[in-house]
């Protein structure tokens, strides 16, 4: 019997056209909008359009695992060798007649398909960011490495996709990829912020005391901390182990079994030892992220707070203080309406929006620059004249 192999690098070429067919709709609308504005400005809207698609991205990833679509199509990057599931009909029937509710059915390709097509098209927005930024590195007032760096990193994306489906859903490498797709977002979002701030008449980055700084990047960081453990909760499907709010199971503190639950290398469903993982397993996935959605939900509200009184951060403060408020509810939802498809996409997407905003956050604000008190001491004094 014939076996479909894991790689199947044929169908290569026409996913990149498709891809690049894609990615030439935002391509033509950037061009023809602003085709007479400076290469700066073009470089900020097409890195824009190209954040606005990977949010996107990320939100259909997280459709396509939240429905089982992940081996839709069990080889990559194509469809049983194919570049669509028109091409895979009869490998698809055969799979669905096999295991009628199984991971391979003809939606579920579909989905998993087109998540790698818009997967390409970002691919190829990416590519040619990075070729206009080299080329205009001379006229641009910022550097041209990020955009660099950036395309190096969707092609690690890429494989990271790759070996979701390879490695059949394995765990670690599902919660990397998802992390990679926010650092990707992350990229994007601080790119488009340097080159806002090289535009003319920009008042340039604002200025935040060092402790609010610091406290902005250390939200920033838990904020990350978190969406790990998200991805780990999800990943193992370990949601519906906390069906109730605000205990788990009737108690403050569940049978957890930690160890088994944070053993990152293992196969899907199994622990270490290869055996079907624990019950306390899965409520110490989910309860660790519950508790630590307490302390990132207080830090991210008294950072807005903050922010608020900061002139030129109050639509920052706005948007943190919302999507902290969509969160908690997002993820109340999930835990008590037992992982609703809808509840469970838009807290992925509202996780994305807050790396989003806090990397703008910190790529638009600096360290206020404290008095050179050499420099005041050097100052001639002056006297005031005596009164008679």
């Amino acid at each position: 019997m014939d076996t479909q192999p894991l790689y199947d690098l044929a169908p290569v070429a026409r996913l990149m056209l498709l891809g690049v067919v894609i990615a030439l709709g935002p391509l033509a609308w950037v061009w023809l909008r602003n085709r007479h504005a400076p290469p700066a400005h073009r470089l900020r809207v097409l890195t824009l359009v190209t954040l606005f698609l990977t949010f996107d991205l990320v939100l259909f990833g997280a459709f396509t695992r939240l429905t089982d679509s992940g081996l839709g199509c069990p080889d990559w990057p194509g469809c049983y060798g194919s570049a669509s599931p028109v091409g895979a009909s009869a490998s698809i029937a055969a799979a669905q007649s096999a295991m009628p509710t199984g991971p391979v059915t003809f939606s579920k390709a579909w989905i998993e398909m087109i998540h790698r097509y818009l997967a390409t098209a970002v691919g190829v927005l990416i590519l040619v960011l990075a070729l206009v930024s080299w080329i205009e590195r001379r006229r641009l007032a910022v550097s041209f490495v990020w955009p660099l760096v950036t395309l190096v990193w969707v092609c690690l994306q890429g494989a990271f996709g790759a070996l979701t489906v390879t490695m059949k859903l394995f765990p670690a490498i599902v919660t990397l990829h998802l992390l990679g797709g926010m650092a990707l977002l992350a990229l994007l979002r601080a790119q488009a912020m340097g080159y806002a701030l090289a535009e003319p008449g920009c008042k340039g980055p604002v200025e935040l005391k060092g402790r609010l700084r610091l406290a902005l990047a250390l939200v920033t960081g838990l904020l990350w901390l978190q969406i790990a453990l998200g991805g780990w909760v999800s990943t193992n499907y370990a949601v519906l182990a906390c069906s109730e709010f605000p205990t788990c199971q009737g108690s403050w503190w569940p049978a957890m079994n930690f160890r088994e639950g944070f053993t990152l290398w293992r196969e899907l469903g199994q622990n270490h030892a290869g055996e079907a993982i624990a019950f306390p397993a899965l409520t110490a996935i989910h309860y660790v992220h519950r508790l630590m959605a307490y302390a990132v939900l207080a830090a991210m509200v008294w950072l807005g707070w903050r922010l608020w009184r900061e002139p030129g951060l109050r639509a920052t403060a706005r948007a943190l203080l919302l999507l902290a408020a969509w969160q908690f509810a997002s993820g109340l939802t999930n835990v008590v309406l037992d992982w609703p498809l809808l509840a469970a996409v838009g807290h992925t997407g509202g996780a994305a929006a807050l790396v989003i905003v806090l990397t703008g956050a910190l790529a638009g604000t600096h360290r206020e620059r404290q008095r050179d008190a050499a420099a005041l001491s050097s100052a001639p004094l002056q006297f005031s004249r005596p009164t008679s």
